[in-house]
């Protein structure tokens, strides 16, 4: 390994970092991460702090969860990679779809499709879908809905369907066909409806609204976050997503669950879509299926849309989509490991015990600092703090006001996320109650700061 010296001189001139401008990285050199453990990550100077990002919502087990570790080492010494494209598969591979049945089996998803990731996820999903109208011999069904602020990943369909302009507009013309509804973000939203559940009600008549308009029949499937998260974690009441899940049905919509960060009891419940009672006919998921520790997704799928695909007789059903590293056994080892030990520390229980007091530690921090707008979160350990100017106004922060806060906060014991005016936090799922205040406690200094 080089030496810190050399890290440091070289940090960021060779390689380009993901959601940032190169020149900015080349400004404001990352932290160098070399080591972590529990709840704790080091940089290169041995500064240790909470993560209070979780790595990036998928280190739900913390850096030291060692049945992961050993299923990895394993699996290396047995079968380091072998594809499961058509006429191969793998014992590990197997063995985990029978796991994630049993587990989603109260969401009604009874199928997987492996992937890398949670872009992957969502392409996959979108793809599905279309090809699941076609084998019904809809093929006009290629349209896609989802929400203002929602974040599906980066892929050109994932991108699409996304409802920030960040992640859009530079790289436009994306897909065509996918249209967006207002998203029921109570702080800030077009109806300037500032009770949650009217403004549900709104967001779900703007959604029939829009169906009507492009043709209920044009429409392949809507794709929703059970709860925001990188748009700023915005939950919704517990009356809407159970609205669109009736109204996809009424117009015969499929309903694609984006769970890649609700999955596996983020929300204090087991997915997202559990959380509000809801079924859809695809669930993305990835980053906490491995705890972080090796690229892999898989793509749920109810056993209707099952059905349609294994009982076609017109040819239509051939998936000619996948990637190299789908069902790669290595990952498929590591979330075997991970599943087993996410239900047997249960790890719901504890979320929604810290995120309660996270939640209500960010509430009084809002008494405390006027940069503060709003405070969101409720559900598990999904929180976000919404910079502003004036609270009076809602006018958002200047970009270097979080970064401030974010930047001493690191130095006072804490890893936060910035990510437009907010600061998102979504600590691992082990996180214990002295992380929590120590992060309630960084966050503060930051404010000060200001």
């Amino acid at each position: 390994m080089k030496d810190a010296n050399f890290l440091k001189a070289h940090n960021a001139r060779s390689l380009w970092h993901p959601m940032t401008a190169p020149s900015d990285s080349l400004k404001n050199p990352p932290a160098i991460i070399t080591g972590a453990h529990g709840t704790r990550i080091v940089d290169i100077d041995g500064h240790e702090v909470v993560d209070g990002v979780g790595g990036l919502w998928n280190v739900n087990l913390g850096y030291s969860c060692q049945p992961v570790k050993d299923a990895i080492a394993a699996q290396l010494d047995a079968l380091p990679y072998y594809s499961i494209f058509r006429g191969t598969s793998n014992d590990k591979v197997i063995e985990l779809a029978e796991e994630l049945r049993a587990f989603f089996e109260p969401d009604g998803l009874t199928r997987a499709f492996y992937t890398s990731g949670g872009s992957d996820s969502v392409e996959t999903a979108l793809r599905l879908s279309r090809q699941y109208h076609k084998i019904k011999g809809e093929p006009a069904r290629t349209k896609f809905l989802s929400l203002k602020k929602g974040y599906h990943g980066t892929h050109m369909g994932g991108a699409s369907v996304n409802g920030n302009a960040n992640f859009r507009t530079a790289y436009e013309p994306l897909l065509p066909g996918c249209f967006h509804i207002p998203a029921p973000y109570t702080y800030r939203n077009p109806f300037n409806e500032s009770d949650p559940a009217k403004l549900a009600q709104l967001c779900l008549q703007a959604l029939e609204d829009e169906i009507a308009f492009q043709g209920a029949a044009t429409i392949a499937a809507f794709i929703m976050e059970p709860i925001l998260g990188a748009g700023g974690v915005i939950p919704p009441h517990p009356t809407f997503m159970p609205g669109v899940e009736a109204i996809c049905r009424k117009h015969g919509i499929l309903l694609i669950a984006d769970e890649v960060i609700t999955a596996f009891g983020r929300t204090g419940a087991w997915t997202g879509s559990r959380l509000w009672g809801v079924k859809p006919d695809f669930a993305c998921t990835a980053k906490a299926i491995t705890n972080g520790y090796f690229p892999f997704g898989a793509v749920m799928i109810a056993e209707g849309v099952a059905q349609v695909f294994e009982s076609d007789a017109t040819g239509k059903a051939a998936i000619g989509h996948g990637y190299t590293y789908s069902g790669h056994p290595v990952g498929a080892a590591a979330a075997l490991a991970c599943l087993a030990e996410t239900k047997r520390l249960n790890v719901p229980v504890n979320a929604a015990a810290r995120g309660t007091q996270l939640h209500q530690g960010l509430l009084h921090l809002q008494t405390q600092h006027a940069a503060i707008g709003d405070v969101r979160g409720g559900h598990g350990l999904m929180c976000a703090i919404e910079l502003v100017a004036d609270r009076a106004s809602k006018k958002p922060a200047d970009k270097a006001v979080p970064a401030k806060v974010q930047e001493v906060a690191y130095q006072s014991g804490a890893m936060v996320r910035v990510s437009g005016p907010n600061i998102i936090l979504s600590p691992p799922l082990v996180v214990t109650e002295a992380d929590i205040a120590t992060i309630l406690s960084a966050l503060d200094s930051g404010f000060k700061a200001l």
